[in-house]
């Protein structure tokens, strides 16, 4: 079975899930917190989730990581490069909980699992990220990353303009 590969950054070390993740992720994503990933979810819903991030990795060769903090080994979200069937394309997400957002966290992930992927990931030239668009905080990420709007993208399967917009990344020359 192939594993997500360890990546490390200046602060954060990106890793393959383990299942002591589970339940911290689970608590979070019981929450309004999640709003903007079709929370809150149970764990039942979760485990399926995260199950097919985990099994992506042996199936696509890519899939999410988990985010730990380098200091303190302290687990603080997940970035990932996923495909599931609903998406037409792959795309760059994170989420980070909640006390981590604002230091920096998610830019350097999700630098690092971009880079992973436009070097990793065969004839891969742009990614997407799919965000509602009240996300506020993931559209300035987004931009931050120098993704651009793409109102002509095709959008996840059974979701609207009006719930999701699609930020194109490029492979940088």
């Amino acid at each position: 079975m192939s594993i997500a590969p360890t990546l490390t950054t200046e602060r954060l070390t990106l890793r393959h899930h383990r299942h002591a993740d589970f339940e911290p992720m689970a608590n979070h994503f019981a929450t309004d917190w999640a709003q903007y990933m079709d929370g809150p979810i149970t764990a039942n819903e979760l485990w399926k989730w995260l199950g097919a991030e985990i099994v992506s990795w042996d199936w696509l060769g890519h899939g999410s990581w988990a985010i730990d903090l380098k200091d303190s080994g302290d687990f603080i979200g997940q970035v990932g490069l996923i495909k599931p069937p609903k998406f037409p394309e792959v795309e760059l997400g994170w989420c980070l909980f909640p006390g981590n957002e604002g230091h920096g966290f998610a830019y350097e992930a999700a630098l690092a699992a971009r880079a992973w992927g436009f070097e990793n990931i065969e004839g891969l030239e742009t990614l997407v990220s799919y965000i509602d668009p009240g996300n506020a905080r993931s559209l300035a990420l987004a931009t931050r990353l120098g993704a651009t709007h793409d109102e002509t993208a095709a959008l996840p399967d059974g979701e609207s303009v009006g719930e999701t917009l699609v930020y194109r990344h490029r492979r940088l020359q």
